[in-house]
């Protein structure tokens, strides 16, 4: 059955419109109407709805809360180093799938691709647009926050909010013994909000390390295998999930 985000408080009378482009899908593509029924996440809460209407917009009720246990128990944010080409969109797709909580791109020393700021407003709703998708295709009730593009500097601003950092280090996995990813999971069993750090192709700068560990942020290896900077929070995601889940 197909998922709607709708934002806002829930409605005493539990009547509740759906508009703009979900409207319009529901309407022309999946051609539902009166009596119809869809699901309807408000407030991180799934109902079961019945369309009362189906017009310009579309009018539902909500019927009852759907028992739903599809979020990660660990609010995991990505912080990823600006990547070439899509790259992104894919971290946002795949990564809102496996369990995202929300996505921190920020401006690498390292990172080649250079965001047009005038562009970077249109390509973050982009973004924004594939994790609300990605979120209904998963049965997620929270869609991940896109944060606009960070710098460095604000980045470790950002760090003193969360109750652990973790790096992703390829240098770490050179080490004759290197902290190991799993021994990381299972020291972070008390923490609730979790920024892991990515860098892009290049890799995290050397001043970059520093400054992160003068924050206190942990730093791990992912493994023998050097992944790609797309492949690395999926598989830190994966690991969450093998973990916590």
């Amino acid at each position: 059955m197909q998922r709607y985000f709708v934002e806002g408080k829930i409605p005493g009378n539990k009547i509740v419109s759906i508009t703009g482009d979900d409207a319009k899908h529901i309407a022309k593509v999946m051609r539902q109407s009166a009596g119809d029924q869809l699901l309807v996440v408000m407030e991180k809460k799934a109902f079961l709805a019945e369309i009362r209407s189906a017009e310009f917009d579309v009018e539902v009720e909500l019927k009852g809360e759907i028992e739903a246990k599809t979020e990660m128990p660990k609010k995991v944010t990505i912080a990823c180093g600006l990547p070439k080409g899509d790259k992104l969109e894919l971290v946002t797709q795949k990564g809102t799938e496996l369990g995202m909580y929300a996505l921190m791109p920020f401006a690498a020393e390292r990172s080649i691709v250079k965001w047009d700021s005038s562009k970077n407003d249109k390509k973050i709703a982009r973004l924004q647009k594939i994790a609300k998708e990605a979120a209904e295709q998963s049965h997620r009730t929270h869609i991940p926050v896109i944060h606009k593009i960070h710098m460095f500097t604000q980045l470790m601003e950002a760090v003193q909010s969360f109750d652990a950092v973790v790096v992703a280090y390829e240098e770490e996995a050179r080490r004759d013994v290197p902290t190991r990813f799993a021994d990381i999971l299972k020291s972070l069993y008390d923490k609730s909000s979790i920024l892991l750090v990515f860098g892009p192709e290049g890799g995290i700068s050397e001043n970059e390390v520093s400054r992160l560990k003068e924050a206190g942020a942990l730093f791990t290896s992912l493994g023998p295998r050097i992944l790609r900077a797309e492949t690395a929070p999926l598989y830190a995601l994966s690991a969450f999930s093998y973990e916590y889940e």
